[in-house]
């Protein structure tokens, strides 16, 4: 059970350094919050689609 254990927390500690916001065991939830922030926001712009939607649901243009 131990190595079951061991084998869980290496896989979820992988991807860490491989991408910028996963975070690590010392990240602040405001840090947290403000990489969850930006990447929807750069998720959105590089969605034509989903930003169509945006812009019709709040009435507003796209910039």
């Amino acid at each position: 059970m131990q190595h079951y254990s061991y084998n869980i927390h290496s896989q979820l500690e992988h991807p860490q350094p491989k991408y910028y916001g996963t975070g690590y065991a010392d990240t602040r939830k405001w840090e947290w919050l403000v990489n969850q922030h930006r990447d929807s926001y750069y998720s959105y712009m590089g969605h034509f689609d989903l930003l169509n939607y945006f812009s019709v649901a709040e009435n507003e243009r796209k910039a």
